[in-house]
């Protein structure tokens, strides 16, 4: 089932006359909104190790994101579990998934997802925002509409959108609404639903902004479905190869994500803010 929050504001202003704006950009959370290396990447690390005894590194997680299907850090979690004992012929026994869940949750939330916020106390915490509400503000003023389409949990999203940005009920697609990326039709649908139901030739550019390549892959198989509607792929390096000292790693990511189709590689989030998407 779909899962969608209505900003009254945002979604009537678009739906009544779509021609006063210049396009839509949907946005993936993790990466681009807010960094996640000391959340759930740092999650992800305690429970591969946990099961295992090994801690991947950054970069581990980095090559194995660039496979282009491991967009659920879970099911990532188990994946390098299990190649971890094979590559080193150790006689442990494979977790099942629920027991990843289980302990990742535990990590990540430090408490219940579905109770108060207040009472959470792990690395979800840690986050830091990459964009502040006024950013979204800007980009309506620019006539650019806008949503999110991530894999995050809904307790997770809502969150850092809600609690912690200010945004009022975003149009959102979060984790179990849709199928996970780059399965495009969590993408898709809420392009329909901000814009009208009818995508094609007719309608304004539709973007979508994410840091790995199954975001890229989302929006290439969004181009197979409906070919004659104008998506657009913009891709971000995650924040932890914005240092300095990660420069090479950080090109090497960069040019991944273009061999995989992006449109653009932003420097920074903030870029949008002036973006003309006629131009691609």
């Amino acid at each position: 089932m779909l899962f969608f929050y209505k900003n009254t504001n945002l979604l009537s202003k678009a739906l009544k006359n779509t021609l006063k704006y210049s396009g839509l950009i949907l946005f993936d959370i993790d990466g681009v909104i807010r960094s996640v290396e000391n959340s759930y990447r740092l999650s992800l690390k305690k429970t591969v190790y946990k099961f295992s005894g090994w801690e991947p590194s950054y970069i581990d997680i980095d090559n194995a994101k660039n496979e282009g299907i491991w967009n659920n850090d879970w099911d990532l979690s188990l994946e390098l579990i299990k190649r971890y004992i094979k590559k080193e012929n150790l006689k442990l026994q494979i977790p099942s998934r629920e027991a990843i869940v289980k302990c990742f949750e535990e990590f990540y939330f430090g408490g219940d997802p579905n109770n108060n916020s207040n009472y959470w106390s792990g690395f979800i915490l840690n986050e830091e925002l990459l964009v502040n509400k006024e950013f979204f503000d800007k980009l309506q003023s620019n006539g650019i509409i806008w949503g999110f389409v991530s894999g995050a949990e809904s307790a997770s999203a809502k969150f850092v959108l809600e609690k912690r940005l200010g945004l009022k009920s975003p149009p959102l697609i979060s984790m179990g609404d849709a199928p996970d990326k780059p399965d495009p039709k969590g993408f898709i649908n809420l392009s329909k639903k901000l814009l009208g139901n009818t995508l094609g030739p007719s309608n304004i550019p539709i973007a979508y902004v994410g840091d790995t390549i199954a975001d890229i892959n989302t929006v290439m198989n969004a181009r197979k479905e409906i070919p004659s509607q104008k998506f657009i792929s913009i891709g971000l390096a995650p924040p932890h190869l914005h240092l300095k000292s990660r420069l090479k790693e950080r090109n090497s990511y960069e040019s991944n994500l273009r061999i995989a189709g992006a449109d653009l590689i932003l420097n920074s989030i903030n870029d949008l803010e002036n973006i003309n998407l006629a131009v691609f």
